[in-house]
C-alpha cells in the first residue's frame, strides 16, 4: 500500500521537536524567587496588613493592651498576670513559674498529681497569714491553683469578692462599696452561658489606686 500523496504545493511538515529538559541552574532559580516571594509576602506584607487594619479596629488590642498606672506609668498589659501582693490590691492567681514569661508554661498539674496538692496548700497558708479571706469563706479552685498558662490575668468573680475583707482593712473602703466595686468591673461573655464571667485583676488594681489615694 502507497503513503497518500500530499496535495500539490504542499510542503512536507517537519518532524515535532521534543520539549527541551528544564536545567537544574532553572529549578535552582525558580525555588530562590519562590522562596523571596514567600517570605516577603508572609514576613512583611501580610502583617503589615494585619496589623494595619487591627490598629484601625483597636488599637488598644494591637499595641498589647498596654495598661498605665493613674500617674501615666507603664503598669504592664492586661493580658499577664503580675505577681502583687500588697495587702490593699487584689491578688491574681499563683504561678507555676512566678510570672516569669521567659519560662514558658509548663504542663499544668493534674488534678491527682500531688505536686498541684502542695501548691494550694501552701497559695493557701500564705492567704491565711494574710487574713486574705474570711473565716468560713469557701475559696474557688481557679484563685488557689495556677492556670494552664500560669501568667492567666483573669479570676472568676468569686475569687475576688472573697478578698474584699482583707483589702477592705488594708484600706478602710466598705465591704458593700468594694463589692459593688467588684461587680462593676466583672466582664460577661460575649454570649450568654458560652464561658464564665471574670475579673482582670490588673485593671482591678489600677481602678482601685486611685480610690484608695496611691
Amino acid at each position: 500500500m502507497t503513503a497518500p500523496s500530499l496535495p500539490p504545493g504542499t510542503a512536507p511538515s517537519a518532524a515535532p521537536v521534543p520539549p527541551r529538559a528544564h536545567s537544574v541552574g532553572g529549578h535552582v532559580r525558580a525555588a530562590v524567587v519562590f522562596l523571596v516571594l514567600m517570605v516577603l509576602v508572609t514576613g512583611f506584607a501580610y502583617p503589615f496588613v494585619v496589623t494595619g487594619i487591627a490598629q484601625v479596629i483597636d488599637p488598644g488590642a494591637a499595641g498589647g493592651s498596654l495598661v498605665h498606672y493613674p500617674n501615666g506609668t507603664l503598669a504592664g498589659s492586661s493580658l499577664i498576670a503580675q505577681n502583687l501582693s500588697a495587702p490593699y490590691l487584689f491578688w491574681a492567681r499563683p504561678s507555676a513559674t512566678d510570672y516569669n514569661l521567659t519560662l514558658g508554661a509548663p504542663t499544668p498539674y493534674g488534678y491527682s498529681e500531688p505536686a498541684l496538692q502542695a501548691v494550694i496548700n501552701e497559695t493557701v497558708a500564705y492567704m491565711k497569714e494574710y487574713g486574705n479571706f474570711t473565716v468560713n469563706g469557701t475559696l474557688p479552685f481557679w484563685w488557689v491553683a495556677p492556670s494552664a498558662s500560669s501568667i492567666d490575668p483573669d479570676v472568676v468573680p468569686d475569687a475576688a469578692l472573697i478578698q474584699i475583707p482583707r483589702i477592705s482593712n488594708a484600706t478602710h473602703l466598705s465591704i458593700s462599696f468594694l463589692q459593688g466595686f467588684v461587680n462593676q468591673h466583672t466582664v460577661n461573655p460575649f454570649i450568654p452561658y458560652v464561658g464564665v464571667p471574670y475579673v482582670d485583676v490588673l485593671t482591678l488594681d489600677l481602678a482601685l489606686l486611685p480610690l484608695i489615694g496611691r
